[in-house]
């Protein structure tokens, strides 16, 4: 792929309207998801479910791309077409998680670092030609007491960049995915100042490492409270904190940014959308999305496993692919969600 494709398939990810639905998850995960919903996690049953998220009517109305899995990229629909060509057929480009996993970073408890990089130059050539055009590899950071240290985020970065310049040397598009969680008792302001330093980081590394900021996308987290934390931030302090965040650490030559759901609510993640677009509409880079849950639970509490229920479900999935294409632009709002 050349420079002008690569620059061609940022681009059309974060086409106005449009986003990113990831259905990456590893089988840890998907046995979660399926536990949640009382099923066995069967290779069968993974390619059922994938199937209605990828052959969703009208989906492509609302999605640029889906992540895909290992497994998933070699697995095809119930008429026998490739997973990836029938996502092509319809206009949406296959990508593929490439990472292999956080793992404990040594001599610093509580933190990890994502692995894959050992075998990815051929693993990339092979993705490439099942039909990936883009991937994706997240990296982990954990906010707790006296982390993160500069170390997780200096390895973070350093992975992710390698991963970067691997990515566009074999021609597909990478999706960089420093991940702070929303998991402990910070504040917003605390996720404000480790989510700033992270992004410093990682594109500082990709600089240094001759990595092209106009071929890569970056999905990150919003700046919010942690799940445990007394005092939730609103709406608009979201926003306003998540866009002062971006304004301060990336360039403007980067494509476009897409977020992570990062275990909000189907609504609430797409009501912090909204609010960035609508508040700041003259930004330097379209703001999108790429959930997967936040995408995937309403569709996946509706088809709880049962054929009969896969037009539901896919309905289910396409009314948050609608909100979340209309959270772009900063037209969405909650009446939406009881007009479903």
């Amino acid at each position: 792929m050349s420079a002008e494709e690569l620059q061609k398939t940022a681009q059309a990810m974060v086409a106005r309207g449009k986003g990113i639905l990831a259905i990456d998850e590893s089988f840890p995960t998907i046995k979660k998801r399926f536990d949640s919903i009382d099923i066995e996690s069967t290779e069968e049953a993974r390619r059922n479910y994938r199937d209605l998220l990828i052959t969703n009517p009208g989906g492509a109305d609302y999605i640029s791309g889906m992540i895909l899995f290992d497994e998933t990229i070699r697995q095809s629909t119930s008429d026998g077409t490739p997973f990836p060509e029938a996502l092509i057929k319809q206009g949406i480009m296959p990508g593929i998680k490439v990472d292999t996993g956080a793992k404990d970073l040594a001599g610093h408890p509580g933190e990890k670092v994502t692995e894959g990089l050992d075998g990815l130059r051929d693993r990339l050539k092979e993705y490439k030609q099942l039909g990936a055009r883009f991937a994706k590899w997240r990296a982990v950071i954990t906010i707790g007491e006296g982390i993160p240290s500069m170390a997780c985020i200096q390895a973070n970065a350093h992975a992710l960049a390698r991963y970067a310049g691997l990515c566009q040397e074999a021609g597909i598009v990478p999706m960089v995915e420093p991940e702070v969680l929303m998991d402990a008792d910070n504040t917003i302001d605390v996720c404000f100042d480790v989510t700033r330093q992270t992004l410093k980081t990682v594109f500082d590394t990709l600089f240094s490492m001759d990595v092209t900021i106009e071929h890569t996308i970056l999905k990150t987290n919003m700046v919010i409270s942690g799940k445990k934390c007394k005092v939730q931030a609103g709406v608009q302090e979201v926003a306003n904190k998540t866009v002062r965040c971006l304004l301060e650490t990336i360039p403007a030559a980067l494509p476009g940014i897409v977020f992570l759901s990062g275990g909000q609510s189907a609504e609430l993640a797409t009501a912090h959308l909204n609010a960035m677009n609508k508040s700041y509409p003259d930004l330097p880079w379209p703001l999108s999305f790429s959930y997967g849950r936040a995408l995937q639970e309403p569709c996946l509490k509706t088809w709880a496993g049962k054929a009969e229920n896969v037009p539901a479900a896919q309905a289910a999935l396409l009314h948050r692919e609608k909100c979340n294409s209309l959270a772009c632009l900063g037209e969405y709002t909650e009446a939406m969600e009881q007009a479903a």
